[in-house]
């Protein structure tokens, strides 16, 4: 793996729970997608934690004037969902970043200079899907330092692909599985998230 690819797998037990939940094949559907979006969420708040840009506002309170710090709202932010999975995780980030703009159709042919990225997908097995909508924001000559990826689950073999190819990223996982089976599967993994929800109806049309 690439030494600048920087993985952070956040050791927080609601994170380790829903990631359980996903793994355990006999969850439904309902609690399954559940599971992604709780991820979506806490794995949003920990990669926000030092790169939300903000300034510093006086405010007034019912006893003196103080110093606190308000979110810059003059940076856009935009949220790029890959597949169903990716799209359940964005639904429990976007409480998260409620002002984010939701790109429903993948990478903007346009982005702007200064504009913040939260790229969402479900898993990184092999990596290629990841790299082939990266490498549309790198044509736009994006710097990595303005994107995060939020994933459930990372196999080393894509992360592996994605150093070598793409450096300088920062990804937030709830895991990192070992390898990948024959058929590219990741294991232990968490199943076909597409598969495993297609009884419940929330999602993309």
């Amino acid at each position: 793996m690439a030494m600048t690819l920087r993985v952070v797998v956040p050791p927080h037990p609601l994170i380790a729970h829903w990631l359980t939940m996903l793994r355990n094949r006999t969850t439904p559907a309902a609690l399954y997608a559940t599971g992604l979006e709780e991820l979506g969420r806490w794995l949003t708040y920990e990669a926000l934690r030092d790169w939300l840009p903000y300034r510093f506002e006086e405010v007034q309170t019912h006893q003196t004037t103080t110093q606190g710090q308000v979110i810059e709202n003059s940076v856009p932010l935009l949220a790029i969902p890959i597949s169903r999975g990716g799209f359940e995780l964005w639904q429990g980030a976007r409480r998260v970043l409620p002002n984010a703009e939701l790109c429903f159709k993948g990478v903007p042919d346009m982005v702007a200079e200064n504009a913040g990225i939260v790229v969402y997908i479900d898993q990184i097995k092999s990596g290629q899907e990841l790299l082939s909508s990266l490498q549309l924001l790198y044509e736009q000559n994006i710097s990595p330092k303005r994107i995060r990826i939020i994933t459930a689950l990372a196999s080393s073999p894509g992360l592996k692909n994605i150093g070598e190819q793409l450096p300088d990223l920062n990804i937030y996982a709830a895991c990192i599985d070992p390898e990948l089976t024959e058929f590219g599967e990741i294991s232990p993994g968490i199943g076909n998230p597409s598969l495993r929800m297609k009884n419940k109806t929330q999602g993309l049309t």
